[in-house]
């Protein structure tokens, strides 16, 4: 699926921001942008796979739908930073303080590139690991 494939090729982008100095105002804006980008990423290819299962709220397009029912149908969602970053996302474009940018990367590096990791890891094994019996 070409969003998984855009969601793991950004994500390996946004991986090497744990490497980067982020005292640079460059580059805490570049991981925001990212990250806004990843996020996009992940709610679509969840909404794309939910659809696949038969998953009537996938018919929604809501992003905060779409992560309420990936909670319930995939067990490697934690529903809290979902969420969170939902909101992170949609308060981005409003970032104006320095010291809540800095926040938002933080929480980037230290949680939400974990989430994404982890989605990543579940859609291999069960979308794309073969069963053997």
């Amino acid at each position: 699926m070409k969003k998984f494939d855009n969601f793991k090729s950004n994500l390996r982008i946004l991986e090497k921001a744990q490497d980067e100095d982020i005292t640079n105002e460059f580059i805490k804006s570049g991981i925001i942008d990212k990250f806004y980008i990843q996020f996009e990423l992940a709610w679509k290819t969840m909404k794309e796979y939910l659809k696949y299962e038969g998953i009537v709220e996938a018919k929604t397009g809501s992003p905060r739908d779409i992560i309420k029912a990936a909670y319930k149908f995939y067990e490697f969602m934690n529903e809290d930073n979902w969420i969170s970053m939902l909101n992170e996302r949609n308060d981005t474009a409003h970032i104006y303080d320095g010291d809540a940018a800095d926040r938002l990367v933080e929480k980037i590096l230290n949680s939400y590139i974990d989430e994404f990791k982890k989605m990543e890891i579940y859609i291999e094994e069960r979308y794309f690991t073969e069963k053997i019996n």
